[in-house]
């Protein structure tokens, strides 16, 4: 049985970051966020661009549209909700 000292001890687990551009700020505390990655095709092996959007938490709505943001894994915030704005790594011209 763990005691109450090593509990405190034991650290958390590090969370998935992720770099991604604001594609949408139109809601009240969140910011749509468009990841991109490249994935080699399984069989021809050419690399190709596959995109996934995440709904990002910003608790301040400081983030604009077209903002490069650094976000990270979070607990659920709502339904669709699972991560939060860390920083904004560098603002839209």
């Amino acid at each position: 049985m763990a005691t109450a000292q090593e509990s405190q001890t034991t650290t958390r687990n590090s969370r998935k970051t992720r770099i991604g551009i604001v594609v949408s700020s139109k809601m009240n505390k969140t910011v749509t966020v468009q990841i991109e990655r490249q994935v080699p095709h399984p069989l021809y092996k050419k690399y190709f661009k596959v995109s996934k959007k995440y709904l990002v938490h910003d608790e301040h709505s400081t983030a604009d549209l077209g903002d490069k943001v650094l976000i990270m894994e979070t607990r659920p915030l709502s339904k669709r909700k699972r991560w939060r704005l860390v920083e904004i790594v560098e603002r839209a011209r």
